[in-house]
């Protein structure tokens, strides 16, 4: 295993060795794999480059390879592909933004004048990840890490807070100095009243029996290899009083059949967060979203002590986290009845860990790259 992989890196170095030939253009590309779609912190950008620099190409490489027992040959061989086609834009680019782990922007020699920015899609530090959780479970092994460079090559790595900075040095093994507070541009969003007002209208409209009754949405995090039971969860809920949203992560497998969940995919956890009215998370990055937008918070953990021993968190998380933890799914929904919640811990979570200017943060990283590109001068693109 260990020999064909060092065999495909060095095969992928030979291709990108002669992709690197073409020149650099005034062009900017983001890749994801995330999700097969545009991400809203990329297209918010796109629009934000678009309308501040019309000569700067936007490239979008967005495709999932899927993680553990998700992944098959097929989706293998067609990501192969999908990365030639993301060497060529990384060649021909003068700046990269990834959201996350990259495989060809670790592995391959790049060209100088080639900026890399790590602006990772969580809005802040919560569970361990990347070379925090090296050797655990819900990791990678040390082995597997040094050999395909992980996180390496990052010139910036963005994030929410100075707060998260630490954590952000450990999880990709950067020093200080690359760090730069920017607050992903979906902040912007989640602070426009008006744009919440209407997305919610455009939910309501689609699924009026959301407007019926009061709505609960759950986030659960991504777990490697495995699923989360929820069965309890979704047993507690009252349906005559409340509406369950179960909103699963793009690579889980987690499949529900129960005709009282909305199971909706036609949006995204981002945007339900505007119909809701309690948001129920276990480790997820949604509970900085939610604290944004001053949304009650509370934690079902039934796998507490399993996932703190293969994950683990950046800090203590009972004491940290912005409302109360729950292991019994009857508990949780006993104090979503009563409204058990504190918004003053949410604000204060919210103000330590977003550092963030109203409405203004897409521009300022527009105008951070524009910089960037500005330094040196790139052949025009060729229409």
């Amino acid at each position: 295993m260990i020999f064909l992989i060092k065999i495909s890196i060095f095969c992928a170095n030979i291709i990108y060795f002669f992709i690197k030939l073409f020149p650099t253009r005034n062009k900017v590309t983001m890749i994801s794999r995330q999700s097969n779609d545009i991400n809203i912190d990329f297209e918010l950008l796109k629009k934000s480059f678009q309308k501040k620099d019309s000569s700067i190409r936007i490239v979008v490489l967005s495709k999932t390879l899927p993680d553990g027992y998700n992944a098959n040959l097929s989706d293998k061989v067609k990501y192969i592909f999908h990365m030639i086609k993301q060497m060529y834009h990384i060649a021909t680019s003068r700046v990269v933004i990834l959201d996350s782990y990259c495989i060809v922007i670790s592995i391959l020699k790049h060209k100088k004048k080639l900026t890399i920015i790590q602006m990772w899609h969580a809005m802040g530090a919560f569970k361990k990840f990347g070379y925090s959780i090296i050797g655990k479970s819900e990791g990678t092994s040390k082995k597997i890490i040094d050999l395909m460079r992980m996180h390496k090559n990052y010139d910036f790595v963005f994030v929410s807070s100075s707060n998260c900075i630490n954590h952000y040095m450990e999880a990709f093994d950067v020093a200080e100095s690359k760090i730069k507070v920017f607050p992903l541009p979906k902040v912007d969003l989640l602070t426009n009243n008006q744009w919440i007002q209407t997305k919610s209208i455009e939910i309501v409209q689609k699924y009026p029996e959301l407007e019926k009754k009061k709505n609960i949405l759950y986030v659960p995090t991504f777990r490697k290899n495995k699923d989360i039971d929820i069965t309890q969860l979704i047993k507690s809920i009252n349906y005559k009083e409340y509406n369950l949203i179960v909103k699963v992560h793009p690579l889980s497998n987690l499949q529900i059949q129960n005709k009282n969940v909305y199971t909706i995919n036609d949006f995204s956890s981002l945007e339900l967060l505007t119909v809701s009215d309690y948001v129920v998370t276990d480790y997820s990055a949604i509970t900085f979203e939610a604290a944004l937008m001053n949304k009650p918070l509370y934690f079902y953990v039934p796998d507490f002590e399993e996932y703190y021993n293969d994950r683990d968190f950046y800090f203590t998380y009972k004491e940290e986290v912005p409302g109360n933890v729950y292991i019994s799914a009857n508990e949780l929904m006993e104090n979503i009845k009563i409204e058990n919640y504190s918004l003053k811990k949410i604000k204060q979570f919210k103000t330590k860990y977003i550092k963030y200017e109203k409405g203004n943060n897409t521009e300022k990283i527009v105008n951070f790259i524009i910089e960037i590109i500005n330094e040196k001068e790139c052949e025009p693109i060729e229409e």
